[in-house]
């Protein structure tokens, strides 16, 4: 449990500090006023390193968890429930032990005064940018259970985009690791019992075998920990070179024109900005706000840019749609369909139909980019097990030649 740092004043007024265990500020201080002390202030006690503190580090609150507290929470202040009351229900049931801390912050925050939003901004791994200023502009506008109710739509939608790419991306992973497994295991264990019969026999090895033979024999040998070496060594380069602006803004450009996946991370960014984007607008979020937080979520530099310029655009005066298609990421359908938005005030409405068009065509390229691999890689792992048949049988036909 957590720890807390009192500073406190008796009943003759004399100062005293304490430090003392409790669930959250509300408990320690109620704790300290049932012993006859007034507060002056109360601070969590920083813990040190501990096993529970590293486990906490390690969890990661889900978008899924969002979306079920965000409905939970709009539903209990649409019945008439106070946000302090329901902050405390949803608190005490909370499964996520990393969400539970954050909730139990924001409602100490929320009960001293702040408002829901401010309070969610001191959990920046909890609460995002997008989601704090939604909340933001439902508690102006009044509106908070719809906005809340909004927010869960969008992250259900987001959580729906996101398992659709991974679908995508499973199986071709998949198959690739078993294939290389395959590979290596026959490499290891099998080809080595031939070759030890195909030298008793006598006779040259094909070169097709004797290839397959040093694979065999480098990957016995201390020399195999290069490949591991290797792949540290490339991923810290990339993960260096991605780290930079310029190299982000090159490689997410190289990502958006690869064949197959290129495609399917097009649609999959219009899809995210044009519904990220209506959702703010629809909350009551300024426009300019409203580019600056989904460039940041936008997932992809060469996006981000765009919006960066278009947020600059509408900031002296001009529409975002010609801005956009200057950076020419976005396709000709989704470049009129803003136009036509901007141009009726009904921007929110024509992005949100974006934002419909664009999922469905990612569902659909999904589906077709799961068609096409299927096969591709099924002949992948036929050929590399094949290649090992072939390397093994090779030297007995050779050698069934020589007894004839």
């Amino acid at each position: 449990m957590p720890k807390f740092k009192c500073d406190l004043r008796n009943s003759q007024g004399i100062p005293v500090k304490q430090t003392i265990i409790a669930e959250s500020v509300k408990e320690a201080r109620d704790k300290m006023r049932a012993q006859g002390f007034s507060i002056v202030e109360i601070k969590e006690v920083a813990e040190g390193f501990s096993l529970e503190k590293l486990s906490m580090s390690m969890k990661k609150v889900t978008v899924k968890d969002k979306a079920i507290f965000s409905r939970q929470l709009a539903t209990l202040v649409n019945a008439g429930v106070s946000i302090v009351r329901g902050l405390g229900v949803l608190t005490d049931q909370c499964e996520n032990p990393k969400l539970k801390v954050a909730l139990r912050g924001i409602l100490d925050d929320v009960q001293q005064g702040a408002s829901l939003s401010d309070a969610m901004r001191k959990h920046p791994d909890s609460f995002d940018k997008l989601y704090c200023a939604m909340v933001e502009a439902g508690e102006a506008g009044g509106v908070l259970d719809d906005v809340l109710g909004r927010l869960a739509k969008l992250l259900e939608d987001s959580a729906r985009l996101n398992n659709q790419i991974k679908s995508a991306m499973t199986y071709p992973v998949t198959v690739s690791i078993l294939a290389v497994a395959i590979f290596v295991g026959m490499c290891v264990f099998i080809l080595p019992t031939f070759e030890g019969v195909f030298k008793q026999l006598g006779g040259e090895l094909p070169v097709f075998t004797q290839i397959l033979v040093n694979i065999s024999n480098f990957l016995r040998s201390p020399q195999v920990i290069i490949i591991p070496i290797a792949i540290f060594i490339f991923g810290f380069i990339y993960g260096y070179i991605y780290s930079t602006p310029p190299g982000k803004l090159y490689l997410d450009g190289v990502y958006l024109k690869l064949p197959l996946f290129g495609d399917l991370l097009r649609k999959t960014a219009v899809a995210r900005f044009s519904r990220t984007f209506g959702s703010l607008s629809r909350a009551g979020v300024p426009i300019l706000g409203a580019l600056e937080i989904t460039g940041e979520t936008a997932g992809n530099q060469v996006l981000t840019n765009a919006l960066t310029s278009a947020r600059q655009v509408v900031r002296e005066g001009g529409q975002i749609s010609p801005a956009i298609e200057k950076e020419n990421i976005f396709p000709v359908m989704a470049i009129q369909m803003i136009t036509i938005g901007e141009e009726t005030g009904e921007l929110d409405k024509m992005l949100m139909k974006v934002a419909d068009f664009y999922e469905n065509e990612v569902e659909e390229a999904v589906k077709a980019l799961t068609s096409i691999m299927e096969p591709i890689m099924i002949v992948v792992l036929g050929g590399m097990v094949g290649s090992i048949l072939v390397g093994m049988y090779l030297p007995i036909f050779s050698i069934m030649d020589q007894i004839k």
